[in-house]
């Protein structure tokens, strides 16, 4: 038996200022298609400024969207392929 080995690369790009920042991520699959997602983190106003933790919170936000996005793709296909509605797939 012969093992496939498959990457993706997931970008993510960042937009911040001194209390909100945006996350978008992006992944190209092997299908062409290309799934984007959003994120955003907001600053409280007490509290210390921390670019970091933004990037972290917004970007993780994206990312869990991304998901979200793969798992209606798959779904999708799945009922496509076998012609019936499909058990939804949860993470």
């Amino acid at each position: 038996m012969m093992n496939t080995v498959v990457g993706w690369h997931v970008e993510l790009e960042f937009e911040e200022d001194d209390t909100r920042t945006r996350a978008v991520a992006l992944v190209r699959l092997p299908d062409g298609t290309e799934i984007r997602a959003h994120g955003h983190a907001s600053r409280h106003r007490i509290d210390a400024n921390q670019p970091r933790v933004g990037e972290e919170i917004a970007g993780a936000r994206a990312l869990n969207e991304l998901a979200m996005q793969l798992l209606t793709k798959a779904h999708g296909e799945i009922d496509a392929d076998s012609g019936r509605t499909s058990h939804p797939i949860n993470v």
